[in-house]
C-alpha cells in the first residue's frame, strides 16, 4: 500500500519543526494511511520515532507521496528531487544569508545552499505548504506554481494555557519579567531587547529584568551579546538559559510579564502563539510574518529604535485594563489561528494525491 511519509534532515523533539513533523505523521497515521518519518542524521533522543533514509528506497511503494519539511540546506533537497514520488514541500522559512554572514561565514553558505535547494524543488513539487502569507510569497518568487498556507502544529501543547498565572516557578528577580524565547540567532536582534532593557530601567522600570530561553545558532553571536550586557552593566538582569525542555519554557511564560520580539526577520514566529496561550502580551518589531501572525493582537514598533520599544513595554505593563485587552486580543487570535487542527487540515491536502486509499484508522 502506498503511503504518505515525512522527510526531515534530523527530527529534534523539542523545536517547532520536530513537533509539527511528529504532528503531522500522526495525523496521517490516524487517517489510515503508512507513515514513517525518514531522516538523514538519527538524533538519539528521537531514534525510536524516524527511519534512516537511505532505507526509503527498499520500501517506496507507486502512489507514495513524500513530505519534505523545508528549514535548511540538506543533501536530502536534491535527492528528493531526483525521485518520482509526488512531492510535497513544506517551507519554514530560510533565514537570509546577510543576516547571517557577518557572524558565520559557514551558515551563510548554508543558507545560500537553502535558497537553491528551494529553486531546485520548485518544478518537481505537486504543492508547497507555507505556515504564512509572508513565506508563501518565498514560494512564489522561488518559483513554486500551487501553493497553500497552513499554520503551524508546533506550538507548546495545550498544557502551557493552565499555567498562565500560576507560579510555576521562583524567578530570580522581583522585577518586571521580561521574556525572549527562540534561538539565539543574529536574525532575532536579540541586541535591540538588550538594548531596549537598559533604557527601561534607566527610566522608569528600574527592577525590570530579561529571560532569555534559546539554544545558540553560532558562538561569535552569543559571545558578543554577553560582552554586549557586560558593557551596559546588565550581567545580573539578563539570564541566558540556554536550550530548554518544554516544562521550562511553560514555567517561564508563567511568571513572564511580557514577551518581547526584535527579529529582524521570522517566518513565522511560533514563541507569539506560545505567549497567546500562556496569557502573557506581546510587545515585538513590526518585521517579517509577526504581524501576520498577531493579527493586531499586540503591540507592534515600528522601526529598531531601543527607546521607543521600551517606551512601549512600559506603558502597556503599567496600564492594566490595556495589558488585559491585549491578552484578551491574543486569545481571539489564537483560536483564530485553529492550530489544533492545523495538522489534519495539512493531511486533508495531502489525501488527494495519495496514490491508493488509506485502510481504517
Amino acid at each position: 500500500m502506498s503511503g504518505i511519509h515525512h522527510f526531515v534532515p534530523v527530527l529534534h523533539r523539542g523545536d517547532a519543526v520536530g513537533r509539527h513533523t511528529m504532528r503531522l505523521r500522526d495525523a496521517t497515521r490516524a487517517r489510515g494511511y503508512h507513515s514513517e518519518i525518514f531522516v538523514d542524521t538519527v538524533d538519539p533522543d528521537t531514534a525510536a520515532d524516524t527511519v534512516p533514509v537511505l532505507s526509503y528506497a527498499g520500501e517506496a511503494q507507486a502512489g507514495d507521496v513524500a513530505v519534505y519539511q523545508f528549514a535548511t540546506a540538506s543533501a536530502m533537497a536534491p535527492w528528493l528531487a531526483g525521485r518520482a514520488e509526488t512531492l510535497v514541500v513544506n517551507y519554514h522559512n530560510v533565514t537570509p544569508p546577510e543576516l547571517m554572514a557577518p557572524w558565520d561565514n559557514h551558515l551563510a553558505l548554508g543558507q545560500l545552499r537553502a535558497q537553491g535547494d528551494l529553486r531546485l524543488l520548485a518544478p518537481r513539487t505537486a504543492l508547497a505548504v507555507a505556515d504564512s502569507a509572508y513565506n508563501e510569497a518565498h514560494l512564489a518568487a522561488a518559483g513554486f506554481a500551487a501553493t497553500a498556507v497552513i499554520s503551524p502544529s508546533a506550538a507548546l501543547d495545550a498544557t502551557v494555557a493552565g499555567h498562565a498565572g500560576r507560579p510555576a516557578h521562583a524567578p530570580p528577580h522581583r522585577g518586571t519579567h521580561w521574556l525572549a524565547v527562540g534561538r539565539v540567532s543574529p536574525n532575532k536582534a536579540l541586541e535591540s531587547t538588550i538594548a531596549a532593557l537598559a533604557v527601561a530601567r534607566a527610566h522608569g522600570d528600574g527592577e525590570a529584568w530579561l529571560e532569555v530561553i534559546g539554544k545558540p545558532a553560532t558562538d561569535s553571536y552569543v559571545t558578543a551579546l554577553h560582552r554586549y550586557v557586560a558593557e551596559l552593566g546588565l550581567a545580573d538582569v539578563v539570564q541566558f538559559a540556554g536550550h530548554a525542555e518544554d516544562a521550562t519554557v511553560e514555567a517561564a511564560y508563567a511568571t513572564a510579564d511580557v514577551l518581547v520580539v526584535t527579529s529582524e526577520h521570522e517566518g513565522f514566529c511560533v514563541p507569539v502563539v506560545e505567549a497567546m496561550a500562556a496569557g502573557v502580551p506581546v510587545v515585538a518589531f513590526d518585521a517579517g510574518a509577526v504581524p501576520e501572525v498577531l493579527g493586531g493582537a499586540g503591540v507592534l514598533v515600528s522601526g529598531k529604535d531601543a527607546y521607543a520599544l521600551a517606551a512601549a513595554i512600559t506603558a502597556l505593563l503599567r496600564d492594566a485594563p490595556r495589558r488585559d485587552r491585549a491578552v484578551a486580543a491574543g486569545r481571539e487570535r489564537l483560536s483564530a489561528l485553529r492550530l489544533e487542527t492545523a495538522a489534519d487540515r495539512f493531511v486533508d491536502l495531502l489525501v488527494p494525491l495519495a496514490g491508493v486509499a488509506a485502510t481504517s484508522p
